[in-house]
């Protein structure tokens, strides 16, 4: 059989991996790669994650091919503005077209050829009228999440009037654009389960399969070093919805844990950091940058604490720290899609003293604790490694293509 070739458009050049969606992303590439397809990734070079050319010019060099677009995706607010009173399109699906990108797309639609188009963000529809006019490839959108309601979300906490006004408006105009770009694609790659049930109902359409992230479980490297107890923090802290959820934690839980447990200390680190945090000076709380490694930040911290309150997909760090053995206090929010057990794989918290309750309970119990982070290590291995998530994926896109041809 010929070699199947696929291309993959982001919106961002997936490295470092150092968050979630970067990760996500790669792990989706290296996936048909080491499946034995050839694969072509174009990305965004955009100026929130912009990455010099000599950087770019050594990364994925074991591809088929690679090449990027500088894009400029500030946020600018005579844009927003403008965007808001004379267009129904949500702001992000403007920043995100580039007329050099499209021009760049037609390019190697022609030259390249694919089998199939994977899209990494539902942004990225603005493009889809080229994509149809040059090519007669498949066309996946792998999401990373139901955009709309982590706008919906936003929007019911926030207090600030105008902000809600405006969170109300872009969640409707986000929830349109979602709704008919779903229709625009043969497949549609959910990452949980819950949002393949929702978008088959919104869309209806019955050509959307759950694809959770995947690890790659050799390189994940389990906690062999002697943990301390201490909690910790990674992500990027250029999300609106991980800034709330650090503001929340630190302003309401950190008091009753600090009260309660003195001793007992929290490091986190990300990606862009405000400057709020860093001049925050709360005792036993250490604030950091993007850290050079985040393997070594983590390596000798045992408790993975994510407070989030808002936001969708899943939680690729706390995937990543099950992997590696931690113990992980969460939300409900945080452990959505993952198909993990309070209790058994991780613990729940709702309210500010729920934390307290979490961390006094490893303390007290610490072979529990550590089996707890056994079970959840083994739960990742059964149901998110790479391989076993990529076969599903790529079953389902043999499929299409073979009834494509049949017919």
């Amino acid at each position: 059989m010929q070699e199947r070739k696929i291309l993959i458009i982001t919106n961002r050049v997936p490295y470092p991996l150092k968050d979630g969606g970067n990760m996500a992303m790669d792990a989706m590439i290296q996936g048909y790669y080491e499946a034995g397809w050839q694969v072509y990734l174009l990305a965004m070079n955009t100026s929130k994650h912009h990455i010099a050319h000599v950087a770019l010019q050594r990364l994925f060099t074991h591809l088929y091919g690679f090449s990027w677009v500088d894009v400029d995706n500030r946020i600018k607010l005579r844009e927003i503005l403008k965007n808001y009173f004379f267009s129904k399109e949500p702001e992000h699906a403007r920043r995100f077209y580039s007329d050099a990108f499209n021009v760049r797309l037609k390019e190697v639609l022609q030259s390249f050829k694919p089998d199939v188009i994977q899209v990494e963000s539902v942004y990225l529809t603005t493009y889809m009228p080229v994509i149809k006019m040059n090519s007669n490839a498949l066309n996946v959108l792998r999401l990373h999440n139901v955009e709309y309601q982590i706008w919906k979300g936003l929007e019911k906490k926030t207090k600030n009037h105008l902000k809600r006004l405006y969170f109300d408006n872009l969640t409707k105009r986000v929830r349109a654009f979602e709704r008919a770009a779903w229709k625009q694609y043969d497949l549609l790659l959910a990452i949980t389960e819950k949002d393949a049930s929702l978008v088959s109902r919104l869309a209806e359409t019955s050509h959307v399969i759950v694809a959770p992230f995947s690890i790659d479980i050799p390189e994940v490297k389990p906690d062999t070093v002697k943990g301390r107890w201490v909690g910790y923090h990674i992500g990027a802290m250029d999300w609106i919805a991980n800034q709330n959820s650090m503001k929340w934690f630190l302003k309401h839980a950190w008091p009753y844990i600090h009260k309660a447990l003195p001793r007992f200390e929290f490091y986190f680190a990300g990606r862009n950091m405000p400057d709020e945090f860093k001049k925050m000076h709360l005792s036993g709380v250490y604030c950091y940058d993007e850290v050079p490694s985040a393997e070594e930040f983590i390596a000798d911290k045992k408790i993975l604490i994510v407070p989030l309150l808002t936001g969708g997909g899943i939680r690729v760090k706390i995937l990543e720290a099950m992997a590696a053995g931690k113990i992980v206090i969460t939300t409900s929010t945080g452990i959505k899609g993952i198909e993990a057990a309070p209790g058994t794989h991780y613990l729940r918290v709702h309210k500010p003293e729920d934390f307290v309750k979490a961390i006094k309970w490893c303390f007290d119990n610490p072979d529990m604790a550590e089996k707890m982070a056994e079970n959840a290590r083994n739960m990742v291995i059964e149901k998110y490694e790479r391989k076993k998530v990529m076969k599903n994926i790529l079953n389902e896109v043999d499929s299409l293509l073979s009834g494509r041809h049949r017919r």
